[in-house]
């Protein structure tokens, strides 16, 4: 792949801030591996040294950009981990030690109903731009660096548990009788819908997932007990 004609952006805003929009809108746009730092540079305006001055290498910028996308998506569960972020050594495991939420933690009644919460995990649109949908960026990132010890790649394999994760803290609190296998199907159904968006460039994938997810969620509450 070649790398696209670049579009220097304007100087009004700090040096790190104009780096990590222009890594964002180049690595969803063209991917991690198409995407030069002589191309990233110019885009957003900077030399080589400012460059290396707010990240140490690509693999750094690499992780700053996929880091922004961490709290999209369900809340956590841990109240002890109010963040929900991952463990950045990229285990899967939480970045807080905190337990699980128990029956203390449990959804108020007059709060917002689980189950539409984990239905709204489907109603997210893609990024507002003129190119191609590009899906999930942990899914593109880890098929672009396939070694699953790479740090990219274990970073986005944390996010992916913890997603799972909070999906299935969601399915506790809808009452469901196993949390788990039923947030491990809808993680499997998300990321399934987000492949296909990008494969025939189409949104219709997200709204027929959430149809088949809503037929999970009612199926796993209504087997409960």
């Amino acid at each position: 792949m070649t790398e696209t004609s670049p579009v220097r952006r304007r100087r009004g805003r700090g040096a790190k801030e104009r780096i990590l929009e222009a890594a964002t809108e180049l690595f969803t746009a063209q991917g991690v591996n198409a995407t030069g730092m002589d191309q990233l540079t110019t885009v957003a305006g900077v030399s080589k040294r400012t460059l290396y001055t707010h990240f140490t290498g690509k693999e750094d910028l690499v992780h700053a950009y996929l880091r922004q996308f961490e709290d999209v998506g369900p809340p956590p569960e841990t109240a002890a981990d109010p963040t929900g972020a991952v463990d950045p050594t990229g285990s899967g495991a939480p970045a807080s030690s905190g337990a699980a939420a128990g029956p203390a933690a449990a959804a108020d009644p007059g709060g917002p109903d689980p189950r539409e919460q984990l239905l709204a995990v489907f109603d997210r649109k893609p990024r507002d731009t003129a190119g191609p949908i590009r899906g999930c960026p942990f899914l593109n990132a880890a098929v672009e660096v396939p070694d699953p010890e790479h740090p990219v790649h274990r970073l986005a394999a944390a996010y992916k548990s913890e997603f799972a994760r909070r999906l299935a803290g969601l399915a506790r609190r809808a009452g469901v009788r196993d949390p788990d296998e039923l947030g491990e199907q809808l993680a499997l159904l998300y990321d399934g819908a987000a492949v296909r968006s990008t494969a025939l460039n189409s949104d219709r994938p997200a709204a027929h997932a959430r149809s088949v997810a809503a037929l999970l969620i009612d199926a796993a509450i209504d087997g409960k007990g």
